[in-house]
């Protein structure tokens, strides 16, 4: 092979290598861009960030309680929204997270009666609860009604009922025929 026939076969192999090593760089790029949008909006980086509802029942701010669940897909869905939600209203107000996969939020799950998810508990300065709205809510309507919490007025849009995903009992409700005083005896 000649030199002038080399210089063609070179020059693509360095081209070819170039866009190689360019489609790496990019596809990295792009997916390190996509993780990091997806993991700022996901439910869990939600939880990470919002306030305990210890700290938010005593601390003086209004409150906005989410139930939620991971499997849950309006929650999914209003995961990007709520997040852009909280970053422009943190200052103004708690944002509590509770899971009603998780057993220890089953006193509150019965105390305000959740049902379905998701389920926004609006509570006062006070820790009250003053309202609810129940399944996906558009952003637009939320934020009315956060408006609204943090000017003690009336919430115009609560107690309405969007989609929601029902919630799964994980507690078993046994026959009380048996009074536990008898220790096991049936109770005729």
């Amino acid at each position: 092979m000649s030199d002038k026939q080399l210089e063609p076969a070179v020059n693509n192999s360095v081209r070819n290598i170039i866009i190689a090593i360019a489609a790496i760089v990019l596809s990295a790029a792009l997916f390190l861009g996509l993780q990091t949008e997806a993991s700022d909006s996901s439910l869990e980086s939600q939880v990470q960030k919002s306030t305990a509802l210890s700290v938010a029942l005593n601390n003086g701010k209004p409150t906005l309680t989410e139930f939620y669940a991971d499997w849950c897909t309006s929650c999914q869905a209003m995961a990007g929204d709520l997040a852009q939600i909280k970053a422009s209203y943190d200052d103004r107000l708690n944002f509590v997270m509770l899971n009603v996969d998780n057993t220890k939020w089953l006193p509150e799950m019965l105390r305000y009666r959740v049902d379905g998810i998701p389920h926004f508990l609006f509570m006062n300065e006070q820790g009250q609860a003053i309202a609810e709205a129940i399944g996906e809510q558009p952003r637009g309507i939320l934020e009315a009604d956060l408006d609204a919490l943090i000017a003690n007025n009336p919430i115009p849009y609560a107690n309405n009922r969007g989609q929601i995903s029902q919630v799964e009992a994980k507690v078993t409700v046994t026959d009380n025929t048996t009074d536990t005083r008898s220790h096991g005896a049936t109770v005729q």
